[in-house]
């Protein structure tokens, strides 16, 4: 299992659709005796929260947003923890929208001090 995602910061590698997570998105993440659960703030993101659990190298959770227009919108991800070579984390992640029409993937990493 990879190590705890306690304390960590991740963000997208990539842009997802106008109007959701991007590069510029930074989730905080925190984990404790297998529940996670996150922060998130950034782009076209003015505030997002997930929360769920954490068996092995599965995140199973849902998520809601606060974009910059009012819109709110939430969903559920399953994510699988990899450990890079340089020691880092990715979440490699299966998503899908609740509120509104929508799936993908998606991968986010952990970022060094001067990328926060």
């Amino acid at each position: 299992m990879a190590r705890s995602l306690d304390g960590l910061v991740l963000a997208p590698v990539a842009d997802q659709a106008p109007g959701q997570v991007g590069t510029r998105t930074r989730f905080t993440y925190h984990e404790k005796d297998g529940e996670i659960w996150a922060e998130y703030t950034g782009g076209d993101v003015v505030r997002g929260h997930l929360v769920g659990t954490r068996e092995g190298d599965r995140l199973d959770f849902r998520y809601v947003q606060l974009k910059g227009d009012g819109a709110t919108s939430s969903g559920h991800c399953v994510s699988t923890v990899v450990e890079l070579p340089d020691g880092r984390v990715r979440l490699e992640e299966s998503w899908e929208w609740e509120s509104q029409v929508g799936s993908g993937t998606s991968v986010v990493e952990q970022v060094t001090a001067y990328e926060h």
